[in-house]
């Protein structure tokens, strides 16, 4: 038991399983799935499709913290992803025509990896604090994607287009196979390859890396460049569940959930060891929280409160001192507690002198 409490995904997945349990007790169709004209729907699908977007940008954004950085752009990028995709299809004589979205989606994504690689530029060559750099992205995309729609909300009628975020593949959201494919592409190279422990050794000591012939900078400009292109693809999911372009409302605050998320499952903001697992969990944490507020009724302007005294409980709950608490308890109640070892206690100076 000692040891489960220690694994840092133990709390995240604590709090998600009460969330789910709450909730359950709370309104018991949230875990009943429905099968109709061969596609699940129920509570718990709504969640995993919804989750999608935040899923790409946390991922993202996991990969950014570990080396030590932050991206406050990709809400904008999002924005900027969407205008460009829909102002593609807007613009063709068949909306409808599958390589008029495919053409479309590769563009907005390719342009979301431009905007990532300069703001790896920003940080990696020129040395700008990382806050920094892209916060100037995060006030000027929104205006770059309203130019691109001319100042208007862009929509269109594409079906093609729509199915990324509303349709269904194998019985399951065609977005959560993105999502997941996202997860399994980011756990792969960084797991299962050196570069994950290159990512953690920058975060941790860039500079010792660096004298030891890791290539920091590349390291960081990539993990902006991956960040960029997954807010991209974000912002194609989003634009598709609402079948339009709003530079104003795409991607508002998904830079503070994504932290969030990232913070709930055990990565430090100050760079170095990192979850992938541990920030899908922190993404069905919010998004579980989300479905939870709408249930209960929650005014609009009042949710940011009863989320975020939800979120400092479950922050609380994580935190290392508790943590240690806990177990000096648990120690104590078997018996293995006691005095720390020192050579005042006469009865421990043979154990201090071995």
């Amino acid at each position: 038991m000692r040891t489960m409490w220690k694994h840092r995904l133990f709390w995240p997945s604590a709090a998600l399983v009460t969330l789910i349990v709450v909730n359950t007790i709370a309104r018991p169709n949230f875990i009943k799935l429905t099968l109709r004209d061969g596609d699940l729907y129920g509570a718990l699908i709504d969640i995993l499709r919804n989750s999608a977007p935040l899923m790409l940008v946390a991922l993202g954004m996991t990969i950014v913290i570990a080396t030590r950085g932050i991206d406050l752009s990709v809400g904008a990028i999002m924005a900027v992803s969407g205008a460009v995709a829909l102002t593609i299809i807007d613009g063709s004589d068949d909306p409808g025509n599958i390589g008029t979205v495919l053409v479309a989606v590769v563009a907005a994504v390719l342009v979301s990896l431009v905007l990532g690689a300069w703001n790896g530029f920003l940080v990696s060559v020129l040395g700008i604090q990382p806050i920094i750099a892209t916060l100037v992205l995060m006030l000027a995309g929104r205006g770059v994607a309203l130019l691109i729609t001319g100042g208007f909300i862009t929509t269109v009628n594409s079906q093609p287009f729509s199915y990324i975020a509303t349709g269904y593949l194998f019985v399951l959201p065609f977005a959560f196979f993105i999502s997941v494919a996202a997860i399994a592409a980011v756990a792969l190279v960084e797991r299962r390859t050196a570069l994950g422990v290159l990512t953690e050794s920058v975060g941790i000591n860039p500079e010792a890396s660096r004298l030891a012939g890791v290539r920091s900078r590349s390291i960081i400009w990539g993990a902006y460049m991956v960040s960029g292109t997954l807010a991209g693809i974000a912002g194609i999911i989003y634009a598709s569940n609402i079948r339009a372009a709003d530079a104003n409302a795409a991607g508002v605050f998904i830079e503070l959930y994504a932290i969030l998320a990232v913070v709930l499952g055990g990565t430090s903001l100050m760079g170095g060891k990192f979850s992938i697992a541990g920030t899908v969990i922190g993404v069905l944490i919010i998004q579980t929280l989300e479905s939870t507020i709408l249930f209960l009724g929650v005014p609009s302007a009042q949710s940011p409160v009863f989320f975020a005294i939800v979120v400092v409980v479950v922050v609380v709950v994580q935190s290392p001192r508790l943590r240690r608490a806990l177990t000096r308890l648990s120690a104590s109640r078997s018996g293995g507690g006691g005095e720390p070892p020192t050579a005042d206690n006469p009865k421990q100076k043979a154990e201090v002198g071995r």
